[in-house]
């Protein structure tokens, strides 16, 4: 993904839901730079859904329809306060 990409993703990151904002932050300082086409495609994907949506996503209230967005919505769900994993 070239840089204005990534910004274009980083703008659309900005949710009316402070905790989405929180989740999409941490995944793209973690994820940002190593995503392939297809999880920029999935990511891009997701951030088309609602506020609402999203987070019963990221809290495991819901799992997503499209399989091709599982892998995004696992590592979305790392990055939840209180999931994270240590990164050695």
């Amino acid at each position: 993904m070239d840089d204005e990409e990534f910004k274009r993703l980083r703008w659309r990151c900005r949710r009316g839901l402070l905790e989405n904002d929180l989740v999409l932050e941490r995944f793209l300082e973690r994820y940002g730079a190593q995503l392939s086409e297809p999880d920029t495609d999935a990511f891009s994907k997701l951030l088309d859904y609602g506020d609402k949506a999203l987070w019963e996503l990221v809290t495991r209230r819901s799992e997503p329809a499209d399989p091709d967005l599982l892998r995004v919505v696992e590592l979305l769900r790392s990055c939840r306060r209180g999931n994270e994993t240590r990164r050695t």
